[in-house]
This record gives C-alpha cells, structure tokens and sequence, in this order.
C-alpha cells in the first residue's frame, strides 16, 4: 500500500492512499464470486453465469460492497503504517478505481499535538478528612427535623416574621397587569392564589414580607415594591409595582422533638441512634465520593500545569460549539429565558471556549498516558457500560444500544470508559500527603 501524506497547518493532514492492484483483485473476485452464487439472470441457472457477465451486470454493487471494505480497513492501516495519531477523521473523498483494478482515495484528518508526558505516577495529592463528627451527624438531622415538621393554623394572631402566610396576590404597574405587561416573567412577579410566603428579611421581592407585618386573616393589603434599575425582566426594571395581598391563613412552623419517635417516623422500625448509624454511613460515604473527586482535581490540574500544547482549531471550534449548547441547555432548565440568555450571550461564549479547551487539552494528556500504559477498552467493557445505562433508563440492554448507535454514539462511550480507565490509573498512583482539615469542626462539650 503505498500513503503520501500531505502536513497542512491547524494540524491537518491530507493522506492520498492506494491499494495495490493485487489486493483489490483478490477482494473483487470473492465479492463477485458472491454475487455469483445467488445472482437470477436471463438465461442462466443460479450460480453458472460466466464471471465477465457479472463483473458487468453487477460492476456499481461490486464496487459499493468492496468500497466499504477496503477503505476503512486501509485507512486503519495507513494510520499505523504513517504512526499517525489522529484526533479526528474530517473527510474521506475522490475514491477511484485505475483501470489497472487499483483503487485509490483521500482521507483529511486532524492529528493530535506533539507533547512530553512528565513523571505522572506519584502525583502529590492532599486529600479531604473523611471521618465522620459528631457535629456532622448532628447538623444532617435538623436538616431531617427541618423537613418532617408541621404546619399548624394560628388564627388568633397577627401576622409576624417568620411565619408562613398563605396569600391571593396581583401584581400591576400603572394599573396594568404584570401578567400583560411582562407576559414571559414567572408566574410568581405576577401574582397567584394560595400561595405560601415564608416571611424573612430579603425573602420574595423587595421589600414585600415586611409590608405585611401585622396582616390579620381575610385582610387585603397594598404593598409597594420597587424593582432595582437592573432586573433580569427588562419590563419591570426600575418599575414601581403595586400588589393587592389578601391573607388567607397564617401557619407557623413546628419542629419535633429528635427522639425515636421521629426516628420510626422517617425509617420505620428505626431508633434515633439507628438513624444516627445511617446518617454517620451516608456522609461517610459522601466523603469518599469528595476524595475521589479531590484526587481527580488535583491530579488534572498538576499534568494541565506541566504541559502546554497548542490545541486543533478545528477540534477546538467543535468542542466550544458542544460546550456552548451544554450551558444553554442547563440555564435553560434552570428557568433562564432565551431573552436573558442573549443578554448574556458574549459570557456564555468565553465561559464554553474556556470549557471547551479544559476537555480537549485533558482528553489528549489522558490518551496520550493510556497508549503510554498500554490502557485499552474491551468490547466487555462497552457491554457492561450499555447494560448499566440501560438499567439506569429502564429500557433493555439492546434498545440502548440502538439508540446509541442511531446518534452514532457508541464511540462516545468507548471514550468516556477510556478516560474513566486512565484516570482511575493515574489515581491508584498518587502519593497521598497530610490530609486537609474538614471543614466542619466537632464541637467542644
């Protein structure tokens, strides 16, 4: 086979390849020998037409069919021949077939950038403390008593901080309706019917819970809000809005007591130091998922300080577009509106060419430290990866494969298990320093 490779800047390449006569022939003969075999022809029985009548009835299948044989398999070798490292395929074109039966095709690709690799076992870590205080334990409870207390009816009362007023409201600016005015903003700077209001200072809008300091039930109230000059809803910025607030109930807010009972109440058939035994196991099992992590981090930021390259522009081009729509997605599902999103348009721009040159600079260290290790992904290794993302979505193992192979991802997986394989690696090797000090201290009787 012979290859002439053609270096462009941007890391690109273009490679002209050609099959020698020889091994085309062998490859046409049997493809044909094959159409042969089940071919129908006038005037012929199954399998006796005469090679020359099906080199010519069938020449555009034959070539198809030897086409997708032979150009990805010499493409391969032509990689390994050259000891090319290629990031990615972009094109394969003008493929030809000589009268000679040589074939011959271009392929464009973009080739990974040259780096020294420094000493990457034994990278010093410090990691997180992952015992578990008494203070810990104690905190993740009251969050536990927070969410299992009760809301009881205080009508006998006016309406005081920290209570929980459940209200009618309408917003209006110059006696239009918010809802008009600003038809695309929440639901919640509009107005709504039972809606529960938790009364602290800075909570809801400006200003709003301290107006109705006093309320009793069944009153309605006006309250004034002034919306800052920069607010997110361009209608409402600097606006001054007038909200009619009927109270309908007051609640307050009742703890229980951290005992058993509360205990049972949560896991049934538990005590209190049950729980405390699940909650210690629960953050305990937190803090290693955080050493994981810490090693991760500190690992990736030591090879990312020691080695510079300059990255594929190309590759770079494409991985910023992905990352981009990655965080338009996430802000959108966060209730971001597309309007605000353009605001923000130049942010969301740098803030993904920055993302984007982390992954790609990362994922060509790791995969230059997986050739170096001889790391490689098995066929096991996509099954297994495919049965757990099934099982995740509760669909068979076999229709997540073909979902994945209709969004021509199956390469994506490989990806990840090989970058997941590398860092675990890189994280078995890691000398481990003195351990951070936890964040939460216990507290001294």
């Amino acid at each position: 086979m012979k290859v002439e490779v053609e270096r462009q800047p941007g890391f690109v390449s273009k490679l002209q390849i050609e099959l020698p006569p020889e091994e085309v022939e062998k490859e046409w003969d049997a493809i044909a020998n094959s159409f042969a075999r089940f071919a129908k022809i006038p005037g012929y029985r199954p399998g006796k037409a005469p090679r020359t009548v099906i080199d010519k009835r069938f020449r555009k299948e034959i070539q198809d069919e030897l086409t997708k044989k032979l150009v990805s398999k010499s493409y391969h070798e032509a990689i390994a021949q050259e000891q090319l490292r290629v990031a990615s395929l972009t094109n394969i074109e003008e493929i030809q077939f000589g009268e000679d039966k040589s074939m011959r095709f271009r392929a464009t690709v973009v080739t990974a950038p040259e780096f020294e690799l420094p000493d990457y076992k034994n990278i010093p870590v410090q990691l997180p403390e992952t015992k578990v205080s008494d203070a810990e334990v104690d905190a993740a409870l009251e969050r536990l008593r927070d969410q299992s207390a009760d809301f009881v009816d205080v009508p006998a009362r006016e309406l005081q901080m920290g209570d929980f007023a459940v209200i009618d409201f309408e917003g209006s600016v110059d006696t239009r309706p918010i809802s008009e005015i600003a038809p695309q903003a929440s639901k919640n700077l509009q107005g709504g019917t039972k809606f529960w209001l938790h009364l602290a200072a800075d909570n809801f809008l400006p200003k709003f819970c301290e107006q109705l300091i006093g309320q009793k039930t069944g009153e309605t109230r006006l309250v004034i809000v002034e919306f800052p000059a920069v607010f997110p809803v361009k209608e409402l910025a600097g606006k001054k809005a007038d909200y009619a607030v009927t109270l309908r109930e007051i609640k307050e807010k009742v703890l229980p007591q951290i005992d058993d009972a509360l205990a049972a109440k949560l896991v049934p058939d538990k005590t209190l130091a049950d729980l405390r035994q699940m909650i210690e196991h629960d953050i305990e099992h937190a803090k290693q998922h955080d050493v994981e992590r810490a090693k991760e981090a500190q690992i990736l930021k030591y090879l990312h300080e020691r080695i510079q390259f300059e990255l594929p522009p190309a590759l770079l081009q494409n991985e910023t577009r992905r990352a981009l729509a990655e965080l338009v997605q996430r802000n959108r599902e966060r209730g971001v509106t597309d309007e605000m999103l353009k605001e923000k348009e130049k942010e969301l721009i740098d803030g993904a060419a920055g993302l984007a040159a982390t992954r790609l600079k990362t994922n060509f260290i790791l995969h230059r430290i997986a050739e170096r290790e001889n790391i490689q992904v098995k066929k096991e290794d996509v099954d297994l990866r495919i049965k757990q993302e099934a099982a995740r979505y509760d669909i068979s193992p076999e229709k997540m494969r073909k979902e994945l192979q209709q969004k021509d991802a199956l390469d994506d997986v490989a990806e990840q298990i090989l970058v997941g394989k590398t860092l675990d690696f890189l994280k078995a090797n890691v000398s481990i320093g003195p351990a951070e000090e936890s964040t939460v201290k216990e507290e001294k009787p």
